[in-house]
């Protein structure tokens, strides 16, 4: 199984959060009552407390004790944005499943010419989410084949009960994708030396050389060889579909969840997701036998904390961020099949919060108050409160995963899950 190491551009990557959303507080009413929640902003004159990511009561703020409402005075808090309309293709949590076979649908990979032009090295093609601009022309099998491997991606990350919404940046009707005729061009178009592809959070665009692809030269078409290649375009395409959700998620699980879809047996536009047990310990085969990487979480607590410049320090060399790629796997696999119940319940509630980020952020940007600039920037008037950018939004809902377990009791449980099913883990 040969895997071509990908690469995640993190260097423009903007951690956006609602700052409305504070961390869990005990609130008091006029009776002696207390619940605990989040303070999600004000409406009218009522306090909006979010006691679970699926649930946000108003309540009267002259009901609240006077400690509450001079804490709420000092948030200075910003009117409630309109509500962004629900996805019907989002299942409430408690109806989602685990996928079987995943498979893309025809439509979905009918591949239309929007232009070509040998002068300008420019041949563009879309099919139904995506665009591809490639330096050189495609033949129409190859063409399918890649726009294939795209949409079934998009498929299989929707199917997932993580609860991602696949939608393509603002501004754009559909993803973008950058196909270059060689690995100095790609270079030249900022894909780190390093990587067989990558997807730059910057400007929204999925770069892949052809030799990752096993693409040859026939005249004056490409084909594919014999070194036809899924993997790299799985992992970063599933970047590209998730990209609103990357903010607000520690660096493990951005890698860790590129990494869940690529280890699942895919074929010709269909990914085997119920076999997910068989890839994990077939993906862990392979690094013993071929790489001679036992498979080694480290030190849970601080993979699990490690913001994004510990992260690149910690991946000073492909052979350590190889093996901070499969760490991450490890837990992301770990909390999907082995946590607690095995149906990855914290996980998905995990997921859920941070798509209440995602939405929050989604209203943030759709209230006519706020202006974009270019360069990513923006202003707002002041009574506003502006998305969170620090690096902390990325951990907020992190507890829910940790649910008042120590490090220690769930580094035990990793073991043990993993024992369950035949692979040896070592944690600290």
């Amino acid at each position: 199984m040969h895997k071509i190491t990908p690469c995640l551009c993190l260097l423009t990557l903007c951690c956006l959060s609602s700052q409305a959303q504070a961390a869990p507080r005990d609130w008091t009413d006029d009776t002696g009552r207390k619940v605990q929640a989040e303070f999600a902003g004000m409406q009218g004159d009522s306090v909006l407390l979010r006691v679970s990511p699926e649930k946000t009561i108003p309540f009267p703020l002259a009901r609240l004790s006077a400690e509450d409402q001079a804490f709420i005075k000092a948030q200075s808090a910003a009117p409630v944005a309109p509500p962004t309309a629900a996805d019907p293709k989002r299942l409430p949590i408690e109806q989602r499943t685990w996928p079987q076979n995943v498979e893309v649908p025809a439509r979905s990979v009918e591949i239309s010419v929007v232009s070509e032009s040998v002068a300008e090295r420019k041949y563009v093609y879309q099919s139904e989410a995506f665009e591809f601009t490639s330096q050189a022309k495609l033949a129409g099998s190859v063409m399918k084949e890649v726009a294939r491997t795209f949409e079934a991606t998009r498929s299989v990350v929707e199917a997932l009960p993580w609860g991602i919404v696949c939608r393509p940046p603002e501004g754009m009707p559909r993803f973008k994708a950058a196909l270059y005729e060689s690995r100095q061009d790609y270079i030249e178009a900022g894909g780190p030396e390093n990587s067989g592809g990558v997807y730059s959070t910057g400007d929204k665009i999925f770069k892949i050389p052809f030799p990752s692809l096993g693409m040859e030269k026939r005249g004056q078409t490409y084909f594919k060889n014999d070194n036809y290649s899924n993997g790299t375009l799985v992992h970063e395409i599933t970047h590209q579909l998730m990209d609103e959700y990357l903010g607000f998620l520690p660096t493990w699980i951005i890698e860790g969840t590129a990494e869940y879809t690529e280890m699942l047996p895919y074929k010709s536009g269909t990914f085997r997701a119920d076999a997910h047990k068989s890839g994990m310990k077939e993906d862990a085969s392979v690094w013993e036998k071929q790489e001679g990487f036992q498979p080694d979480i480290g030190k849970l607590e601080e993979h699990m904390t490690m913001t994004r410049e510990e992260w690149t320090a910690a991946c000073s060399s492909p052979t350590k961020m190889r093996d901070m790629y499969h760490r991450s796997q490890l837990l992301v696999y770990y909390f999907c099949h082995l946590d607690g119940d095995k149906k990855g319940t914290r996980f998905i509630r995990f997921m859920e919060a941070v798509h209440g980020e995602v939405t929050a952020m989604r209203a943030f940007f759709a209230d006519p108050r706020v202006k974009r600039m270019e360069g990513g920037r923006f202003s707002y008037p002041r009574e506003l409160t502006p998305p969170d950018m620090s690096g902390a939004a990325a951990f907020k809902h992190l507890p829910i995963l940790l649910d008042e377990r120590p490090y220690a009791k769930i580094a035990s449980e990793i073991i043990a899950g993993y024992k369950d099913i035949g692979i040896k883990v070592r944690v600290e």
